[in-house]
């Protein structure tokens, strides 16, 4: 442990800031938690930061490098701020980096919680060993991340990597962004609940009702996942049709930028290895000849520990 260095790594939630302190080999030495308060707006948020990283640097002895900062939205890496996170009312834009700095006098990094999630990814998990990947995360939105030639590729604004928002049906369904065919409208959280729960009246059959006792107001990825698990045919075709529409999407990144090597994160990853083989599938159907043999489709390493890992790792990538 004399050996080792120490960052401080945040992940900031929709419903919970996670803390954790994490040596540079990406072990997790201490991990806290505070409620993030959003409804409270971005004061609250950031009273609630504060108050977090100030309970685990007291608790914990360790000497740290720096503190390191996931959040959802627009993240510029470069000016320390954060811009229209969902589900924080109020919340233009936040200069972040500036704010903890001033109170702590630690360095401070910050970037978009995909963008860390690949970062940690890439120094600790399942990218260790690729030169380049996408990583995607699958949960309540669909986010990116895309190392190349081991750095992360933010774009001029810090925006790159919106897999999500790539459209596979231009004429498809309303995503909340504003734009239409979005993947994220077909396989984020609250759009693939709406889909079942509409679908599931030409399904009575399906062990999912039996799960959620026909209350759909309980449908959850899960519960399609716990009907996949005992054999459920209706179960078994949304995984395979969310690996489809996630494959078509992943296609056009790697003819986009010649990348075959693509991590699966996020709480739907939990679908397992029917997801990953019907994503694999899809890329491989819709991908140029020339990558057709060369694609792999990996389960991510860090899972619930991405958030805090990732965001403590930019640290040690910054410095």
């Amino acid at each position: 442990m004399n050996n080792n260095k120490f960052a401080l790594g945040v992940d900031i939630g929709g419903t919970n800031i996670k803390l954790g302190i994490v040596s540079d080999k990406g072990k997790i030495i201490s991990s806290s938690m505070v409620s993030t308060n959003r409804k409270g707006g971005p004061q609250e948020v950031i009273t609630q930061l504060k108050k977090g990283i100030r309970e685990i640097l007291s608790k914990e002895e360790i000497k740290i490098e720096g503190i390191g900062i996931g959040a959802a939205g627009s993240v510029s890496s470069k000016k320390g701020t954060v811009s229209n996170p969902p589900n924080v009312p109020g919340w233009k834009v936040v200069n972040v980096v500036k704010i903890i700095k001033e109170e702590f006098n630690f360095p401070v990094y910050i970037d978009n919680d995909a963008n860390v999630a690949a970062i940690g990814e890439m120094l600790y998990g399942a990218g260790k060993d690729y030169n380049s990947f996408a990583l995607l995360t699958l949960g309540t939105g669909v986010g990116g991340g895309l190392i190349l030639d081991r750095k992360i590729y933010q774009g001029d604004t810090g925006a790159a990597g919106e897999i999500g928002h790539i459209s596979i049906d231009y004429n498809g369904r309303m995503c909340n962004c504003g734009s239409k065919g979005c993947v994220e409208a077909y396989v984020g959280n609250h759009y693939l609940v709406e889909i079942v729960k509409e679908e599931l009246e030409r399904h009575r059959d399906s062990k999912i009702l039996k799960i959620i006792n026909n209350n759909t107001n309980l449908l959850t990825p899960k519960t399609i996942n716990e009907a996949a698990a005992i054999g459920d045919e209706y179960a078994l075709q949304i995984i395979e049709r969310v690996g489809f529409y996630v494959g078509v999407a992943l296609s056009s990144v790697s003819n986009l930028l010649d990348i075959d090597t693509f991590i699966i994160g996020g709480g739907v990853s939990a679908f397992g290895i029917p997801l990953l083989d019907a994503i694999k599938k899809a890329i491989k159907q819709n991908v140029l000849q020339a990558l057709k043999d060369r694609i792999k489709v990996i389960p991510a390493m860090l899972k619930n520990d991405a958030g805090i890992v990732g965001s403590s790792s930019l640290v040690f990538y910054n410095s």
